[in-house]
């Protein structure tokens, strides 16, 4: 991701007024740090006004409400309806933050609002009524006509978001204006790529609880599970533990499922003689975790699963060992593909570490690495408020204090890879040398995922908390199962055949 050069000659003062107001490892994110967030924001931009939206009501159906990132980041407001609003005007700088009234009819439905009498006490700013922030801008942008805005702004395909339409009718009424709605997004994502004390505490944390939640799902694998136990086993030690539920759409494919990156259906009945590839993860304290393993159904891998696995996991350890603080990030990408590219040609799965396919059209023909086949996503992302956060390395190209991202390398063997391939003639002669090898390891899906955090003291893997070596996966599934009631995948296998 690149930077205009006047934010990068000010990401690291900023970086570090923000780092000396950080709240220390442990401790809850306190309100100075949200000061400090938002100051390093606004020094990276000239004068104007900045307007950050909340998210708003999620729906009528009373689903749970998730505060919009940027919003949450600079002032720790968990409701809806919010809105910060910062001036910055000749060195000198105003802080409004707007929030819904109090509202006793409304309250008793989703309980108590912080309310504007609140707003000081809690976040150390002014607050003002939500319902008056168009009147308020309105006056402000008289003075100072260039408006910076962070929200859910031109993210959908189909239809303008609230935040769209809220931005485009003030920007009509006032023409003057210049609405720039990408500086402030670069700035924030630079300062989020690089987690505080207390952020990195609280990531920590998820990824804990979220390692407990894998080993409690594992005692319970065994022919005949079916994939929506072990996701209520996971889910259910999160919430034992205080976690706000998962980080993300909990992942359990088994058998031909694994080989999907995000199946997330949880339906099926895992059969013996497969893998299953659980990617399921907790969200702690406003912060997510992501952990990924894969485990036998049966108790061992078969030869052919401890082939693929061990490919998968020396690529893992590869990219680890690249880890280091000022380390070049690319280089653990080049460590792990290139263990993945070896493997898969002794596998017999591509022909070479550097062959290629015809992966075009007729009409838009090209080439890519043969080992786009089986591995073709990205090596790892940034991880914080959201599961996919904004990283540092990807603005600096360096690892750096403060870093928090996850490694995450994958082979996935579809069993209709041969069928799906473009008919041309050099991939019909790539069939019938890999064929054989593609037919043995069908339908064998493996990632393994792990959290890193680098801190002061050293990179963190906070995830080591469930096995990851074959020894050790298969020793915890040799211990007695927890129990279960057999009817549950019974009863389900009935309900869906209509019997």
């Amino acid at each position: 991701m690149t930077h205009p050069p006047r934010l990068r000659r000010l990401a690291p003062l900023a970086l570090a007024a923000l780092l000396a107001a950080a709240a220390p490892a442990g401790a809850q994110v306190a309100q100075a740090e949200f000061a400090a967030r938002r100051a390093a924001l606004m020094d990276a931009l000239p004068d104007g006004v900045l307007l950050a939206l909340g998210n708003g009501e999620p729906n009528p159906d009373f689903i749970p409400f998730h505060q919009h990132p940027h919003f949450f980041y600079l002032t720790g407001f968990d409701e809806p309806g919010g809105a910060l609003v910062i001036v910055k005007r000749g060195g000198e700088r105003r802080e409004l933050l707007f929030v819904r009234p109090g509202n006793p009819a409304e309250e008793v439905w989703t309980g108590a609002r912080l309310g504007v009498p609140g707003v000081k006490a809690t976040t150390g700013m002014e607050g003002r009524d939500a319902s008056v922030l168009r009147a308020v801008l309105d006056s402000i942008l008289q003075a100072t006509p260039t408006l910076f805005v962070l929200g859910d702004l031109g993210a959908r395909m189909t239809e303008r978001s609230v935040h769209d339409q809220f931005v485009d009718a003030l920007a009509a009424g006032n023409p003057s204006v210049k609405v720039d709605q990408a500086a402030a997004r670069r700035a924030i994502t630079l300062l989020r790529g690089r987690k505080s004390p207390a952020e990195l505490e609280r990531i920590r944390l998820a990824s804990e609880i979220s390692a407990r939640g894998h080993v409690d799902a594992w005692r319970l694998v065994q022919p005949g599970i079916a994939e929506f136990e072990l996701q209520a086993a996971a889910e259910g030690r999160w919430r034992a533990e205080g976690a706000d539920g998962p980080s993300y759409g909990t992942i359990v494919g088994s058998g031909p499922n694994s080989t999907t990156l995000h199946y997330n259906r949880n339906d099926r009945i895992a059969q013996a003689g497969e893998v299953i590839v659980m990617d399921m993860a907790a969200y702690f304290d406003g912060y997510a975790a992501d952990i990924t393993r894969t485990v036998p159904v049966s108790g061992r891998f078969s030869a052919e699963q401890r082939a693929v696995y061990e490919v998968v996991l020396n690529a893992q350890k590869a990219a680890e060992r690249q880890v280091r603080v000022d380390g070049p990030s690319r280089a653990m990408n080049d460590s792990a593909n290139a263990v993945i590219a070896a493997g898969l040609t002794a596998l017999g799965l591509i022909e070479s570490p550097t062959a290629t396919y015809d992966c075009g059209s007729a009409q838009q023909p090209r080439t890519c690495p043969q080992t786009f086949l089986y591995y073709m996503h990205g090596l790892g992302h940034g991880i914080g408020l959201l599961v996919h956060d904004p990283d540092q390395y990807s603005a600096t190209g360096r690892i750096q204090v403060g870093s928090a991202f996850t490694i995450e390398p994958g082979i996935y063997v579809r069993g209709n890879l041969l069928d799906i391939l473009a008919d041309t003639p050099r991939n019909r002669e790539l069939k019938a040398r890999i064929g054989p090898a593609v037919r043995r390891y069908a339908n064998i899906g493996v990632r393994i995922e792990d959290d890193f955090l680098v801190t002061e003291a050293g990179v963190l893997r906070p995830s080591q908390g469930v096995p990851r070596e074959i020894d050790e996966i298969e020793r915890l599934l040799a211990q007695p199962r927890a129990p279960r009631d057999p009817a549950v995948a019974a009863r389900y296998k009935r309900m869906k055949s209509g019997r």
